[in-house]
């Protein structure tokens, strides 16, 4: 592990391997005079040493890549993200990196600019809980009406629809039978070539998190962003399984708390949800906020996504056709493992991987990570998501199939809430 992860100090070594990755799919005429977009996995600053290699993309991968595409002449950069709403950006985008990419713009002469994309931000701690950052002018707001992979799981009576920290009765107006609106930062329409740059990490909602699921920070508001649906399985949510009258007052005392941000009251409500949460005697499966195998919203926001990063068009609709490719490039020197995405450990991985078909690359690093990606709801999804023609597998410059992959997998421990998830096949 510490050899691997003193691998992000030496920028040799890391702009020689990224080169060996991407030099065969990614060509100067791709580059040259092109407006490029890089979307790293920028979830959250760091609240222990060891995030700094497992949590996010890290800081030299993203400079070394930089460089790499620098040499060939683009007319400009952004680099951009949405986190989580509590992150606090200026811990997470410190000085000395805003101070070298400062320096390769100079180097090269070309614009480097990198952008919040929140449009809100969050302190609980602050009596001023909410900030706005950046104006709606700046998004497209994108329905995909009934081609939602949310649509099945939409009820005419019923707003189940939650995300953490956020007013429930907002996602009245964003997501419903045949309605289902996101976000979306005029980044990606005004580029020329997007290129994500994901960590490999396992995910409590989505069980893992890489080139899919990292197209989410392209929302910029979470009020768009359905992660679950309130209640037990057999309530009809997918929070937690079966029923719990103490866990769904829990989530119905958050719901209240929800509505009353930046009052003294959030606070009232907060601590009675957590005191009946703690009642409900919740298992390891029973994770607030649905941090589960039985989670089937999560994965279909995220397919929603790439709906819209792969057809989506600047006139807010989706074309029948892909209008863009989206490069991938991620993270995979140390990934994470446990209860990512926020809380990972780190993962011995060694793996750099490039590809213009994120689903394929998410079934390859699932393999690698040891998952069974026929037990995997997102990925089992992914099967069935080739916006293009069939591609090919290499690993270590070796063409391969899935099967063959398993030989190099790494034994990798799955969130809390995905225990026995092998052995469940999770149902609508």
């Amino acid at each position: 592990m510490e050899w691997l992860a003193g691998k992000y100090n030496d920028m040799d070594w890391l702009r020689k391997n990224i080169d060996l990755t991407t030099k065969e799919h990614l060509k100067q005429e791709d580059i040259v005079g092109k407006k490029i977009f890089l979307k790293p996995n920028w979830v959250k600053h760091s609240a222990i040493p060891s995030d700094e290699i497992c949590l996010r993309t890290h800081d030299n991968f993203v400079l070394a890549f930089l460089e790499n595409i620098l040499c060939f002449n683009p007319s400009q950069v952004t680099i951009g993200d949405a986190p989580i709403q509590g992150c606090k950006w200026d811990e997470m985008i410190r000085p000395s990196f805003i101070a070298k990419i400062g320096a390769l713009s100079h180097k090269y002469n070309i614009s480097i600019q990198i952008k919040d994309l929140r449009r809100l931000i969050m302190n609980l701690n602050s009596d001023d809980m909410v900030n706005n950052v950046q104006s709606l002018d700046d998004f497209i707001i994108f329905d995909v009406g009934k081609k939602s992979y949310l649509e099945p799981i939409t009820h005419n009576d019923k707003n189940q629809f939650r995300v953490t920290h956020y007013n429930p009765d907002r996602f009245k107006l964003s997501h419903g039978p045949g309605v289902h609106k996101y976000c979306i930062t005029k980044e990606l329409f005004e580029a020329d070539v997007v290129i994500s740059m994901p960590k490999m990490k396992t995910h409590e909602k989505a069980g893992i998190t890489n080139a899919l699921k990292n197209i989410v920070g392209l929302n910029g508001d979470k009020d768009f962003l359905p992660h679950h649906r309130i209640g037990g399985t057999d309530l009809g949510g997918d929070s937690y399984p079966g029923k719990n009258y103490f866990r769904h007052f829990s989530e119905i005392c958050y719901d209240q708390a929800n509505r009353n941000l930046g009052n003294k009251s959030y606070w009232v409500w907060v601590r009675l949800a957590s005191l009946l949460w703690k009642v409900s005697s919740p298992t390891k499966l029973d994770r607030f906020g649905a941090g589960w195998h039985g989670n089937q919203t999560t994965w279909r926001m995220v397919m929603d996504l790439n709906l819209i990063a792969f057809y989506g068009k600047s006139d807010g609709t989706l074309s029948s056709t892909p209008v863009r490719q989206l490069f991938s490039l991620s993270d995979g020197i140390v990934g994470g493992q446990k209860d990512g995405p926020l809380t990972p450990t780190p993962l011995a991985l060694g793996l750099i991987s490039f590809t213009n078909d994120s689903a394929l690359c998410d079934l390859s690093i699932g393999t690698l990570m040891g998952m069974n990606i026929d037990k995997v709801p997102l990925l089992v999804s992914a099967k069935e998501f080739r916006p293009f023609e069939k591609k090919k597998i290499f690993y270590n410059d070796k063409e391969v199939t899935l099967n063959q992959l398993q030989a190099f997998s790494v034994d990798t421990e799955m969130p809390s809430g995905w225990l026995g998830y092998e052995k469940v096949m999770n149902k609508v």
